[in-house]
Parts: C-alpha cells; structure tokens; sequence
C-alpha cells in the first residue's frame, strides 16, 4: 500500500517530538514492502528553529540517518490532489494547517479513492478546543488519537467519524541498550523547558534533587528560558543544547538515571498519555523515575517498570535507591525493557493501524490485490 503522511515535519525533531514517533511508523511501513512518503511545509516552525539553531547540517543529516524515508516540503499553490493520487492511506497530522485539513477532506468527499485518518498528538483538543472543534474532519474515516482521555474528547464532542486509540512508541531499531557504552554521568534529562507548563515540576523533580543529591548530570533540550538555565548551573547540572533523536540512545547509555516530568496539561486534563520519553528511554534500558502522572489505561507496570515520585523527596529517595542498588536497577531496566519489547514498539502500533485500516475495508482490498497478483 501506499502511505501519505502530512505532518508538521519529518527532517526537523527541534521541539517536536511526534517526529520521532512518524519516523519509526514510516520505517515499519516501508520494512514491511509499503510506500511511505511524508508531506511537511516548507516554511514549519521546527524546520525553521533548527536551522537557525543548527544551521543545515542536521537537515542534510537527517538523510544519511533515515535513508529508507522520504520527506517532501510544499509551499503555497502545492497541488495536494496530484501529490495524492495512488495514495491508499492518507494521514493528516493536527499540526497541519486546517485549509489543508479541509482541502484533504474535500477531496474524499469528490471521491479520492484513499481511505483518509486524522492523527492528534497534542494537548489542543484541552488547551485549545476552539481550534480543534474548527477543523473540518466531517469528510474523514476516522481519528487516531494517542490516548483514550484525548479520544474521549473527540467522541463527546463529535469530532470525526471513528475515533481510534493509537499510542505514540519506540523505533526500537533506534532505541536499544548499548552495554558497550561507558557509564560517564549519573543522570540525564532529554526535554525541552517549554512555556511555563512544568516549570515547577521541573524544579522539583530535577533541579532541586541533582543539586541536593551531588549527581553528575545533562540536560539536553531546546526552549529553556534564561531563569531555566541559571537554575541548572546553580545546581550543577551541564546543560547541552538541541540533540538529534538519533543520538539519545547513547545520550542514555552513558547515564544511570533518567526521569520524566509530564506537562500539566496531560497530567490534569489527559491521563494516561505519557511523553514519547517515556517509551524510548525504557527501550535503552535506562533505570526511569516519574513524576506523578496516572497511567490510566495501563500501559506500564509502575514499580517495576519504573519508579513514581509523588513529591521531590520521594524523587531524591528513588534516585538513591536506583544510584546505590545495582540490582534494583537492573531489574528496573530489564522490566521496563521487556514492556516495551512486548507492547510498545513500532512494529505494534503498525499492527494495530492495519488493523484499523482492515476494519475500515482497506485491509481486504490489499489482501485481494495481493491474492490476484499471487495467481498462476
């Protein structure tokens, strides 16, 4: 089949973590004899920042990293219906511009042959549902949404037809343990600061432990504001700047430690969503402490997966127990691990997307064409 995914971007993980995500889905799709292609605007915020951050090389990276994807920019007078044709599967990111949404639609609507998905991976249907319950989505077959709080929105609202759950997860082609990496640090935070929507917890959970603890500890991340990074030396903490994704993987291996600190927004309006952290550190085998979130609809084993912080001290006390108990760490790691492996990787949100695609009849038409071609 032939796979179409308009997203905000493909080349650019600057602040944009659904990247990540796309990545791994595309390269399943493509491992497994499909055609995938990604459709990104030219002129997208995170292209544009790690540009101006990077310059060109990350971009011009980016291709020698991921050399079975395909990305193509379009500019204003792009002619979608063209770029559409032979599509089976057309996925359009929340991130688009809704006329884009809404010419995507139109087209179904005149009769485009493709079987058409709205993908949301963002906190506006909460934080911004004006913006949302605008979009014209009455011409989609259906709404993957990465989280049932966030589908639950779009069902009680009637947003789109179908809605599907479809959490993000690792590319654990990318995301492995390396073994043979040296332990260099202690901890290792891999996030952006962002706009004042965790700065407390952020304080709280890692800030304040690193400095009080003594760790030899990173930041890695881009958006943190001059308050944020006075914060971080005076705790000791080396703060490092934008990283490619493909590179956290051994960002992770040098460390002991890493945590997660959710956004409010997904911790007061969305349970059970966790940030795409969550699934690739796991998939390094990277011991993880939480900051409180709920995991609604049990994804995880928590306490064996990973440890819960309700507060900064239970913080300090976990960090300790996984810095000072090897085999507790171990056994965290190697948990944390063997979910992942059994439940989040690529490979599995692939399979349920066909399997969505099979209930929407996409699936019988593929396995017809494979069966006539098969013929003597």
């Amino acid at each position: 089949m032939r796979f179409v995914f308009y997203c905000h971007s493909l080349a650019s993980d600057w602040n944009h973590g659904n990247a990540h995500f796309l990545r791994g889905v595309m390269r399943e799709l493509v491992h497994r004899g499909h055609e995938a292609v990604a459709l990104a605007p030219f002129d997208a915020w995170s292209r544009a920042n790690l540009a101006a951050d990077q310059g060109f090389a990350p971009l011009d990276r980016f291709e020698r990293d991921f050399p079975e994807l395909e990305e193509r920019l379009y500019e204003r007078g792009f002619d979608h219906a063209a770029a559409l044709e032979g599509a089976d599967v057309v996925v359009v990111h929340e991130w688009t511009d809704p006329a884009i949404v809404a010419e995507i639609g139109w087209l179904r609507r005149e009769g485009a042959p493709f079987t058409l998905l709205f993908h949301d991976t963002h906190h506006r249907a909460v934080s911004a549902e004006k913006a949302i319950a605008g979009l014209e989505l009455r011409d989609y077959d259906g709404v993957l949404a990465f989280g049932e709080a966030l589908a639950a929105r779009y069902r009680a609202a009637g947003w789109g037809r179908q809605v599907h759950v479809w959490h993000e997860a690792a590319d654990t082609r990318l995301f492995r343990p390396l073994p043979e990496v040296e332990k260099t640090g202690d901890l290792v935070w891999i996030g952006n600061w962002g706009d004042g929507e965790r700065d407390q917890q952020l304080r709280a959970f890692l800030v304040e432990p690193v400095r009080d603890l003594g760790l030899v500890a990173e930041a890695w991340g881009v958006r943190y504001p001059p308050q944020a990074l006075a914060a971080l030396e005076e705790a000791g903490i080396a703060y490092r700047g934008w990283i490619a994704n493909a590179d956290a993987p051994e960002v992770f291996a040098r460390h002991r430690v890493t945590v997660h600190v959710p956004r409010r927004p997904y911790v007061e309006s969305l349970p059970g969503i966790p940030t795409i952290r969550v699934f690739e550190a796991l998939a390094c085998g990277i011991p993880l402490v939480c900051a409180p979130w709920e995991d609604a609809e049990g994804l995880f084993r928590p306490g064996e997966d990973y440890l819960l912080a309700e507060d900064g001290e239970a913080m300090r006390a976990a960090l300790r127990t996984i810095l000072n108990e090897p085999d507790r760490a171990a056994a965290l790691a190697a948990s944390g691990l063997e979910t992942i492996r059994a439940r989040h990787t690529c490979a599995h949100r692939v399979d349920e997307l066909i399997g969505i695609l099979a209930d929407l009849g996409v699936g019988t038409r593929e396995q017809e064409t494979t069966e006539t071609e098969t013929l003597p």
